[in-house]
Order: structure tokens, then sequence, then C-alpha cells
């Protein structure tokens, strides 16, 4: 961020929107937003309550199964596309499909299919996270130099020994992106199926808090989401940085 011809730190715009958020809060002009101020006393107060620490252990637990199922049969899944093109053209519209649809509809299926516990939050979160992983597996497995397959091949390595030692590393920093990106669906995907399917942790706390005006209570909390899905994102986004390289080595 540049300003007056000065490089500002990569934060400095959060500052300025943080400034304007308490400046709109004192000025009074919506009840929707409190101070920022207010809302971070309010934070410290919350973060440490009995409730607000179920409510993370809910959501942590939906949130990393979900991610986990996501990862473990979206990569193959996308690796097999990339290399198989009777795979690709079978499951390719299906996953364009999802991937562009409001997944949202699909939340009162899923509460018939699987009632209205925490595997159909899992799964919700498994379904929003998933289909930009399969792609760009995909992705990264067609832009392989096909010389690393011949050569794989001439060596007389099996399917298994290509996937683990080919494929997978080569298509490794679109895997990473994807899981990413999937990341950031997949915190939409645990707070919608909380609010729908089954009213428990943050989705708990965004329910009691909105319906009781407790508007500086839901920013806290919302804050503190937005806090851990920052985070996660840029870890990922540092171990893409860190296994760029294997896309020059392709």
């Amino acid at each position: 961020m540049r300003m007056f011809g000065y490089r500002l730190p990569g934060m400095s715009s959060l500052i300025v929107w943080g400034l304007l958020w308490e400046l709109v809060g004192r000025l009074g002009v919506t009840f929707f937003l409190p101070p920022l101020s207010e809302v971070f006393v309010t934070l410290f107060e919350v973060i440490g309550t009995p409730a607000f620490l179920k409510a993370l252990g809910e959501t942590a637990y939906a949130f990393i199964l979900g991610v986990f199922f996501a990862i473990v049969i979206g990569v193959p899944t996308g690796i097999l596309m990339g290399k198989n093109r009777l795979v690709d053209e079978l499951l390719l519209p299906w996953v364009n499909i999802f991937l562009s649809a409001p997944l949202t509809a699909l939340v009162p299926v899923l509460m018939v299919l699987f009632g209205f516990g925490m595997q159909s939050i899992i799964i919700t979160t498994t379904l929003f996270a998933i289909w930009i992983i399969i792609l760009n597996a995909r992705a990264g497995v067609m832009q392989i130099n096909r010389s690393l397959v011949e050569m794989a091949r001439c060596f007389g390595a099996s399917p298994f020994e290509a996937f683990t030692k080919i494929y997978f590393w080569a298509a490794l920093p679109e895997i990473l992106g994807g899981v990413r990106i999937g990341v950031i669906r997949a915190v939409k995907g645990v707070i919608i199926g909380q609010l729908l399917i089954s009213i428990v942790g943050f989705g708990a706390l965004f329910e009691l808090y909105s319906a009781n005006f407790l508007m500086a209570h839901f920013w806290a909390v919302l804050i503190v989401l937005f806090a851990l899905a920052f985070t996660i994102s840029e870890l990922l986004a540092y171990l893409e940085r860190r296994v760029s390289y294997y896309a020059a080595k392709r």
C-alpha cells in the first residue's frame, strides 16, 4: 500500500478501516456497528468463557474433519482426473456443477439423509471445500512435464510409486493453492452447517447474540472466526511459496 509516495506496511489498510469503523460506531449511525474498541473489550471478556470454548471446540472439530476429508478425497480424485482422460470426462462436468452451484440449497437434502447432527455439518464443510481442491490438483497434474512420466514408466514405477513420487510432488504448488482456497470455503461451510442444520458451535453464538441484539458480542466472535481463517490461509500461502520451485522443475 502506498500513500503520498511512501510505502506503508501491509497491515496499514486494516488500521485505516479500523479507525473508520471506530468513528462510525462512535457517531451511532447504526446499532449494528458498535465501536471497534467496544468489540475488542467484549472479545477479551468472551474469549475465556466456557460457552465460547465449547463453541470453538465444536466448530474446530467439524472444520478439521471436513477439510481432512476434502483433502483426502479431493487430491487423489483430482490427480486421477488429470492423468486419465476417461475419468476426467466422466467427473469434470459434475465437479464444475457443484463448484458453481449454490451448495446451501443442498443442506436440506443432507439433513434428510444424515440427520441433524455433527455428521451433516462435517459433510457440508467437505462439500464446500472439495471441488476447488479437485480442480487445482487436476490442473497441476495436467501441467507436469511428460518426460517425468515417461521416465517413471521406463524405470518400471508402479502406479502407486508414480502417484507418490511424480504426480503428487509435481502438482504440489497447485494442490496447496486449492487447499488454501478450499479452507476459506470450508469456513463458510461449517458456519452455514451450524446455522441451518444444528445450532451448535459458533453458529449457536451467532444466533444467540443476533437474537438478543448483542452486536458487540456478535462482532467479537466474527473477528475470531476471520482471524482463524486468515491465519490458516496465510500459513498455507507460505507453504505454497516454499514449494513453488517444484513448478520450475516440471
